[in-house]
């Protein structure tokens, strides 16, 4: 598994990149995409949408079970990223490149995490 330097992570598997300071791409990390398995669906907010840190703003269906894409970020949908529409398993293939949503206005952080610690985070969870 790899987790990019340049990202932040929050405690919930969503990888966060930011554009500047106000704009961020939200994506799945590896591990997360890992865990869950081959994926077959997103869904996703529309653009204009508020999401909130801590809060689900889509889900994702793989052949397990459906699971909430949470927020690591309070701000405004920007834009979706519609290629995950027709291809999840790009998700799978390229977590990093397959960002869910632009957000903008970022106003709020959850407590995000630099890759080594989000790493350490996942070995102290590991069951």
């Amino acid at each position: 598994m790899t987790f990019p330097k340049e990202l932040k992570y929050a405690k919930s598997h969503e990888w966060v990149k930011f554009e500047d300071e106000n704009t961020v791409l939200i994506g799945l990390t590896d591990y997360a995409q890992n865990e869950l398995g081959d994926l077959v669906f997103v869904n996703l907010p529309e653009p204009g949408d508020e999401v909130t840190a801590g809060e689900a703003f889509g889900d994702v269906e793989s052949v397990k079970a459906v699971s909430d894409v949470y927020s690591p970020v309070t701000g405004t949908v920007a834009g979706i990223n519609e290629e995950l529409l027709d291809s999840p398993e790009s998700i799978n293939s390229d977590p990093y490149g397959a960002w869910f949503i632009k957000v903008t206005d970022v106003n709020d952080q959850e407590d995000l995490m630099d890759a080594d610690s989000y790493e350490a985070f996942i070995e102290e969870n590991r069951e």
